[in-house]
C-alpha cells in the first residue's frame, strides 16, 4: 500500500515528523518498506499563463508563446509540444532555474528565435516516466506562484507492506485509524452522505452464487460529460500511489478503493444486456480482458455477467467489451463484497494480479459497499456530472460472517503481556480502534469491527492491546522456573553425535536431491510405494526416494566419473513411501 503523506494528513496531523510517523507504524506492525520524495528535485519553476501561440517562422512543429509568470515582462517561450494553448496555466522554468537531473535552464536560440525559459511536462518534473506533452495546471493556478508549493510536491510517499491479515490497512482509511489511535489523534474523516436519485434509471441484479458473492450493490448514472478530465489534485493523489490517470470513471474507482479499501468497478451501461448476474462461470466460456488478454474461464470462477455473457471476473478483472469508452456517457457503478475464498487463488491460477484480487483475497469489510458507491458517486458529480439513479443493493445475510463477539479477561491481559494495563487505557485502545465494549465480570465483551477479519479469539484483543500499547513500554523479564536435570538414556541415538563421528573419520556429508528416476527405484527398492510428482522437473527427478541410497549412490558415480576413486561420504534425511489407505 503506498500512499502520500499529505493526503494522510488531511485525515489525522499527529504532531510528529515523516520520520517519526514511519517508525510508528512500523512498531505498530504495519512495516514501512521507504519514504520518498514525490517529485524530483527542480527549483524556480513558477506557474505562467500563456498568453499567445503562434507559429515558429521558421519550424513548423515549434510554437512562439508569449508567457505571463509575473513580472513586469512577458517572456517569449518556445515550445515543441503539441497541446501548448493560449489561456493555459502552465509550469514555466524561468532563466536559472534547475530541472531534475542538474539540467540548468539558459538563454537559448532555437531556429534563429530567442526562447527565455521552458514549458514543462510532468516527466520534465519528475512526476511521470513519460509525457505526450506540457502540463497543463488549473485555471486557479496563481501566476507567479511555485510549482513545487501549488503542487505540494514537498510531499512524500510512504510504502507499507502489509501482512495478509491487515487488509483492513489497504485503504487510507484504514492507516488513518492506525496513526490516530497510536497518537490517540482524532480522525477526521471526508463527509460521505447519500446522494439523491435525480433519475429512476435502475439496473437488476441476481446473486446466483450468494455463497461467493453475499453483497452487491449497484447505481447507474446517466448523461455524464465523456470530454471531462480528472483534476489535477486526484491525479497528483493517483499517481503518488503509484496508479496511472486514465480517465474519470476508472480514476474515481481507483481513487474510492485508495480511499476505503473498497475495489470498484464502471461498466459502460450502453453495452449491458437485461441484468447483472453474479454467477459461476461456464466451463470454457471466454471472455477478453480490460488488458487485451482472451481467457478461457472455469466453472470454479465467479464472474459478473449480463443476461448474455459474461463481462467481468468477479474481484479482479473487468472485460474489454464493456469497459468505460473515451465516448461513454452512461454508466454502471458496481460495488460487492466477495467472498475471500471464493476469490483466493483465481488472479494468479489465470496469470493475474490487480489491486482489487489483492484486497478481495484478503477481505474487504462487507458492510462498507453503499459508503463507497456514495462517495463514487458524490466525486463523479462534481468532475463530470451526471444524473444518479437510486441505489440498488441485493443481499443474502446469512452468508455474511458476523464478527463475535469475544470475552477479555483483563487477567489474562496481564498474564499474556507480563504488565498490568490500566482498565481505563484498554478501553481507550480498543474504542479507538472501533470495537464496542460491554462490561463483564472479569472483563469485557468486545465486538472487532467487519473490517477486521483478523480477530476472533481473545489472544487477538490482547495482541492489538500490546501493539498500541507499545512493546518497547512492556519491560523485560527473565523467566523463571523449577528446573530438574534428566538423564539422557543410554540407548538414545544423538544424530548430530553420530555426524561428528563420521567427521572426525574423514567422511564427508553430503545432501542430495529427494527426487529420482523411476528405474533407480525399481532397481533399489521396488518393494516400496513412490510418491510421484505431478510436475517434475524431468523425468529423471519424477518420484519421491524412498531411501537414501539412490543420491548416494549416483554422487559416487558422478566423482568416479572424474577420477576421483577415494570417496568417505554420508547423508541423512527423509524418505517418502506410499502408504495405502
Amino acid at each position: 500500500m503506498r500512499f502520500s503523506e499529505a493526503w494522510l494528513r488531511e485525515w489525522v496531523n499527529p504532531p510528529v515528523d515523516t520520520n517519526e510517523l514511519a517508525d510508528q507504524l512500523s512498531m505498530a506492525g504495519l512495516e514501512v518498506d521507504s519514504v520518498s520524495p514525490v517529485a524530483g528535485e527542480f527549483s524556480d519553476v513558477l506557474i505562467g499563463e500563456v498568453l499567445t501561440r503562434e507559429q515558429h517562422p521558421n519550424a513548423d512543429k515549434l510554437s512562439l508563446c508569449s508567457v505571463d509568470v509575473g513580472g513586469s515582462d512577458h517572456l517569449q517561450i518556445i515550445c515543441g509540444a503539441p497541446n501548448v494553448a493560449a489561456g493555459q496555466k502552465v509550469p514555466v522554468a524561468v532563466i536559472g532555474a534547475v530541472l531534475p537531473g542538474d539540467f540548468k535552464i539558459k538563454r537559448a536560440k532555437l531556429r534563429g528565435v530567442e526562447s527565455q525559459g521552458m514549458i514543462c511536462s510532468a516527466s520534465e518534473l519528475g512526476l511521470a516516466e513519460t509525457s505526450d506533452g506540457i502540463l497543463v495546471l488549473p485555471a486557479e493556478a496563481q501566476v507567479g506562484g511555485d510549482v513545487r508549493d501549488f503542487l505540494n510536491l514537498n510531499d512524500k510517499a510512504i510504502e507499507v507492506d502489509l501482512t495478509p491479515d491487515r487488509g483492513d490497512c489497504l485503504g487510507l482509511s484504514g492507516i488513518a485509524r492506525e496513526v490516530g489511535v497510536i497518537n490517540r489523534t482524532p480522525v477526521t474523516r471526508p463527509l460521505i452522505e447519500p446522494v439523491p436519485a435525480t433519475g429512476t434509471a435502475t439496473f437488476p441484479v441476481k446473486l446466483l452464487a450468494p455463497e461467493a458473492c453475499p453483497r452487491y450493490a449497484c447505481r447507474v448514472v446517466r448523461n455524464i460529460d465523456p470530454n471531462a478530465e480528472t483534476p489535477l489534485w486526484m491525479q497528483e493523489r493517483l499517481r503518488r500511489s503509484d496508479m496511472r490517470p486514465i480517465s474519470p470513471v476508472v480514476d474515481i474507482t481507483n481513487y474510492v478503493m485508495l480511499e476505503l479499501g473498497q475495489p470498484m468497478h464502471g461498466f459502460d451501461l450502453r453495452q449491458l444486456q437485461g441484468e447483472i448476474r453474479v454467477r459461476m462461470a461456464s466451463n470454457g466460456e471466454k471472455l477478453t480482458l480490460l488488458d487485451g488478454q482472451e481467457i478461457e474461464l472455469r466453472e470454479d470462477t465467479l464472474v459478473i455477467a449480463d443476461a448474455d455473457k459474461a463481462v467481468a471476473i468477479a474481484g479482479i478483472m473487468g472485460g474489454e467489451h464493456s469497459g468505460v469508452a473515451d465516448d461513454t456517457s452512461d454508466i454502471l457503478f458496481e460495488s460487492a463484497f466477495f467472498a475471500p475464498r471464493a476469490i483466493s487463488g483465481k488472479a494468479r491460477s489465470y496469470g493475474l494480479h490487480t489491486d482489487s484480487s489483492h484486497r478481495f483475497e484478503r477481505g474487504v469489510d462487507p458492510f462498507g459497499q453503499v459508503t463507497a458507491l456514495e462517495r463514487a458517486t458524490q466525486l463523479l458529480l462534481e468532475i463530470a456530472g451526471g444524473e444518479p439513479g437510486p441505489v440498488v443493493e441485493v443481499a443474502e445475510e446469512a452468508f455474511i460472517e458476523r464478527r463475535p463477539e469475544i470475552l477479555l479477561r483483563r487477567e489474562r491481559v496481564a498474564k499474556i503481556l507480563g504488565v498490568r494495563i490500566e482498565d481505563h487505557s484498554i478501553v481507550d485502545i480498543l474504542t479507538r480502534l472501533e470495537m464496542k465494549l460491554a462490561p463483564a465480570d472479569s472483563g469485557w465483551l468486545v465486538t472487532a469491527p467487519s473490517s477486521r477479519f483478523d480477530i476472533s479469539i481473545e489472544v487477538d484483543l490482547i495482541e492489538e492491546i500490546g501493539r498500541i500499547y507499545g512493546y518497547t513500554e512492556i519491560p523485560a523479564k527473565r523467566a523463571a522456573a523449577a528446573t530438574v536435570m534428566q538423564g539422557e538414556p543410554e540407548v538414545a541415538f544423538d544424530l548430530h553425535r553420530a555426524k561428528e563421528i563420521l567427521v572426525d573419520r574423514d567422511y564427508q556429508e553430503v545432501i542430495t536431491y529427494s527426487f529420482i528416476s523411476p528405474e533407480m527405484h525399481d532397481l533399489l527398492d521396488p518393494g516400496h510405494g513412490t510418491v510421484v510428482l505431478a510436475n517434475p522437473i524431468s523425468a529423471d527427478m519424477s518420484v519421491m526416494r524412498t531411501s537414501l541410497w539412490p543420491g548416494l549412490l549416483q554422487t559416487v558415480i558422478y566423482n568416479q566419473s572424474r577420477q576421483q576413486n577415494r570417496l568417505r561420504i554420508f547423508e541423512s534425511g527423509l524418505r517418502f513411501i506410499q502408504q495405502d489407505n
